[in-house]
């Protein structure tokens, strides 16, 4: 007996809904990856900053990251997936925007 995959089992609004999610965390991703390395070359020319503060400014969005990935988990688990995407989302824009005009 031939196993169906389970993506067939999908709605077209539920695979659409995925697709848009899985488009949306790879945009973030690639904002994310594509600055880390560019961010620790432009860090050399600013005044008073050494290797170390560009590691604990790179090292505290992944700490941020872990700490809030189980409260913001059991949260969506209360309210629903969707407020809780859209918030972070709100929050990972302007947190963009004030580091462009930092």
């Amino acid at each position: 007996m031939k196993r169906r995959h389970p993506s067939e089992d999908l709605s077209p609004i539920e695979r659409r809904a995925a697709l848009s999610m899985a488009g949306i965390y790879a945009v973030r991703m690639l904002g994310l990856f594509m600055i880390l390395p560019v961010f620790a070359l432009y860090a050399e020319h600013l005044q008073g900053v050494t290797p170390f503060l560009v590691g604990v400014a790179i090292g505290i969005y992944g700490f941020t990251q872990g700490l809030l990935q189980v409260p913001l988990g059991m949260l969506s688990d209360r309210i629903g997936r969707k407020p809780v995407i859209v918030g972070g989302l709100l929050v990972f824009a302007l947190g963009s925007a004030v580091a462009a005009m930092s």
